[in-house]
């Protein structure tokens, strides 16, 4: 484990393994789906055709609409997750939490890995 260790007042340690300048000075991410290393940009999905942020389910599911995705509801529902997979004969299923601010990065990478000529997962700019 290679890094560098940051204690709190209290004590408590947390490993940065990919040390920045701002991973000092930002001692927790500031929005919800913002990477796990203190001072990493957030991330973004991107639909690539038309360079639009996804930032809400409604947004997603059009756009999941559009390429052939729909909602699967599994015959016991998990309360905590929204499902997406290509038709009833295919293996392929995207799982994400039901509350859109909880997406994290490996959702993100889900989404592109499955979908990767119409999405991206981009850096946050500054401004956003």
């Amino acid at each position: 484990m290679s890094g560098v260790w940051l204690f709190n007042n209290k004590g408590v340690a947390r490993l940065i393994t990919n040390p920045t300048k701002e991973s000092f000075e930002l001692q927790e991410p500031t929005r919800a789906g913002s990477a796990t290393a203190p001072g990493a940009r957030r991330k973004i999905l991107v639909y690539v055709p038309t360079n639009q942020v996804i930032t809400s389910y409604a947004e997603l599911e059009q756009r999941f609409n559009e390429l052939g995705w729909v909602r699967y509801y599994p015959r016991k529902p998990k309360p905590d997750l929204i499902q997406f997979h290509r038709s009833h004969n295919s293996i392929h299923l995207i799982s994400l939490p039901k509350n859109f601010a909880h997406l994290k990065c490996h959702h993100l990478y889900d989404i592109v890995v499955k979908n990767h000529s119409n999405f991206e997962v981009r850096d946050c700019s500054p401004s956003s």
